[in-house]
């Protein structure tokens, strides 16, 4: 199966080898993670390190040497037979290899930003500054809307105010608390 690398010199095999069984293993990975093959077993292969402990992204793991690997041992078939000197071809491998983990932790990090959780939460609010769109009346004395902007979407919500006078449309409010679901705001 292998024959074509018995002909190559030791370092074009090294390349052929570390791609081969990095793909292999690399395809292997793939599968059980779309299987959900990371249940089983109770070792863990990750290097705890505490490099960046608040980010999901581990720089010394299995997953990522293997993405390393994968980009080493194909830059350096890749590149074999164009570049003449062989220190030269191993840096420009090594530096491959790199950016397949680089290139692994954008992915990762594109991946991440679709699992946020943009719902919509009216604690969210406090805080927050929104515009009279009813007038809202004195002393709790009944409800008002306001426009109020969060993560970039429009709300139109009830609320009230504490003041002692009521708070005409197109004023600036500030949300103080919630109160049975309904915002109590303040005139700026």
């Amino acid at each position: 199966m292998f024959e074509f690398l018995q002909h190559l010199d030791s370092l074009h095999q090294g390349f052929w080898y570390i791609a081969l069984g990095a793909s292999l293993f690399f395809l292997f990975q793939t599968v059980l993670t779309f299987i959900g093959g990371h249940h089983g077993g109770d070792f863990s292969t990750d290097f705890d390190g505490n490099l960046h402990h608040d980010t999901p992204f581990q720089l010394f793991s299995l997953r990522n040497l293997v993405n390393f690997l994968l980009g080493f041992g194909w830059g350096g078939v890749a590149f074999y037979n164009s570049i003449e000197s062989k220190t030269f071809l191993i840096i420009i491998s090594v530096i491959i290899g790199i950016g397949f983990v680089v290139l692994f932790f954008f992915l990762i990090l594109q991946i991440l930003k679709l699992t946020e959780d943009n719902t919509f939460k009216v604690e969210n609010l406090i805080g927050k500054v929104g515009e009279v769109y009813l007038t809202i009346p004195a002393k709790m004395g009944g409800k008002g809307k306001i426009q109020i902007s969060l993560n970039g979407t429009n709300h139109e919500l009830q609320a009230m105010t504490e003041a002692e006078e009521n708070i005409p449309s197109s004023h600036s409010v500030r949300v103080i608390y919630i109160y049975d679901e309904t915002l109590v705001v303040a005139k700026i």
